[in-house]
């Protein structure tokens, strides 16, 4: 009789620190999904944008891909014609505990040229045009806001459009994580380094 007091005592135990386990895992794991968020941003070669956001506290994930276009799974190849209507973006996905949308917009705004129209430097055409993508209404209001601010510190127009996010579709797997995986090639060198530089990224 003692034993088997013992043995469902150990057993009711073991139980309960299994249901324990269990509360605690889900709580951590609605938390952490409820302090995500994903902006969809556009500001030129992706090589670069990504470059940028994959080096800041809060970000947890970066994506190249193309969006905004008329034809569905475009390749690289069609989007270097300019004729497919896609742009060059990434797709963010951010801890809202560390990085608020109002923030990204900030980084986004410094890391390229908000005020050219089709053009970042050498790249030009439509598939490197300025874009924010809205998820929702309330990033749309943020993009509206922050646009009309950061136009008051320019002296020229800011040209970003603000459009609701089409379908994303990721870019071929050689483009993700370029600088990371090339930070010798030469567009590297030369363009995305002494960008990083620039912002104390690197």
């Amino acid at each position: 009789m003692k034993n088997n007091m013992i043995q469902y005592l150990f057993l009711f135990l073991i139980t309960m620190i299994t249901v324990k386990s269990k509360e605690v895992s889900d709580i951590n794991t609605t938390s952490l999904e409820e302090a995500q968020e994903v902006a969809i941003l556009g500001g030129g070669c992706f090589w670069c944008t990504e470059a940028v956001f994959e080096k800041i506290g809060g970000v947890t994930d970066v994506v190249s891909g193309y969006a905004g276009g008329k034809s569905k799974n475009p390749t690289y190849k069609e989007i270097c014609t300019g004729k497919s209507g896609h742009a060059e973006v990434i797709r963010i996905t951010f801890n809202t505990k560390v990085l608020s949308y109002t923030k990204i917009l900030e980084i986004f705004g410094k890391c390229h040229d908000t005020t050219t129209l089709n053009r970042q430097g050498a790249d030009i055409g439509t598939q490197y045009r300025s874009t924010i993508m809205y998820l929702n209404e309330t990033q749309k209001s943020i993009a509206e806001k922050w646009k009309q601010d950061f136009n008051k510190r320019l002296s020229s127009p800011v040209v970003t459009e603000i459009v609701e996010a089409p379908t994303f579709y990721v870019a071929e797997e050689y483009h993700q994580d370029y600088y990371a995986r090339n930070p010798n090639q030469g567009y590297c060198n030369f363009v995305i380094r002494p960008k990083l530089k620039k912002l104390n990224l690197e």
